[in-house]
């Protein structure tokens, strides 16, 4: 019965992570600019999320000063999808995946700075080898200039949120960060639009963008989120960060399969692809072997 559950999870799991990286997909078929269709999708997130807690009958209330931490932190959630769809925009979904793996090269940044320890030399190499993967998507792709920066200031931006909520969800419930940072992200983005005037005429929509946004804000946001968070009852973090970073894969995938030739890139972006999505998988492998002899050699008798 046990391998049963975990089989099931991994599954559940997976799908999961498809789900995700068919969020490129969804945000090049809605024709509505980035900042409108972030506008609507944290919009519906939040509102499901409230719906979810409602059917659960699941209490969200939380203090002032976690209200705050929640909402600034949203902020970077809204700043994240725009600069993110934005850069699907002008680019393509394949050249932004890509790009959004640089992820884990702003994480050996970032969280060092946050939890005050040194950089490991393992953290360095693996920023290396994907500095040298982004160098070559823009010396082949040098069409996709803004895209590709786009694309990577969305990954710092996912980079800071996730290493600010790595410390949120030690005392806060996921599903609860995740709706208020939701609500945060639809206030920023609701007041950026006010003084940009972009609530004239800018959210209009088509029927399609209609059941895309509602496939995005519902199955790619909420029912994703609450669905990951319940497999981690299950499934171990290790398996989770591994699974979660075939998101790109999948969706350079999907890509091909709805966008055709549009998505074929140069040999030389291929090189740098390959060098970075090998990189971002390799990498938790190493670092949980590395973990795991540690922790044997603590534990063995000594001679």
């Amino acid at each position: 019965m046990g391998s049963l559950t975990i089989s099931r999870n991994l599954f559940i799991l997976h799908l999961t992570v498809v789900v995700w990286g068919f969020t490129g997909i969804l945000g090049n078929l809605i024709s509505i600019s980035a900042i409108h269709l972030v506008w609507y999708r944290v919009l519906i997130a939040f509102v499901s999320l409230a719906c979810y807690f409602w059917f659960k009958r699941q209490s969200f209330a939380v203090g002032q000063k976690e209200l705050m931490q929640f909402f600034f932190t949203g902020g970077l959630v809204g700043l994240h999808w725009v600069l993110f769809f934005e850069s699907i925009k002008v680019s393509t979904v394949s050249v932004t995946l890509v790009c959004l793996s640089s992820i884990t090269l702003f994480t050996a940044v970032i969280e060092p700075l946050f939890y005050r320890r040194r950089t490991s030399k393992m953290e360095v190499l693996v920023g290396l080898l994907i500095i040298v993967g982004i160098y070559l998507i823009f010396k082949f792709e040098g069409q996709y200039v803004k895209g590709i920066v786009l694309g990577l200031s969305a990954a710092m931006a996912a980079a800071l949120f996730g290493t600010i909520n790595s410390k949120l969800i030690k005392k806060n419930e996921a599903t609860v960060i995740s709706f208020y940072e939701m609500l945060g992200a639809w206030l920023w983005v609701s007041l950026f639009m006010l003084l940009s005037g972009g609530f004239h005429g800018g959210l209009k929509t088509t029927g399609s963008d209609v059941l895309y946004l509602l496939l995005l804000g519902i199955v790619c946001t909420s029912g994703a989120y609450v669905a990951a968070v319940s497999v981690m009852k299950e499934i171990s973090a290790f398996r989770v960060a591994l699974a979660s970073n075939l998101e790109p894969i999948y969706g350079i995938l999907l890509a091909w399969l709805f966008f055709g030739q549009s998505e074929k890139m140069s040999a030389g972006f291929y090189a740098g692809a390959i060098i970075i999505l090998g990189t971002v998988f390799v990498y938790p492998v190493v670092r949980y072997q590395l973990a795991k002899r540690k922790s044997q050699r603590e534990i063995s008798p000594k001679a």
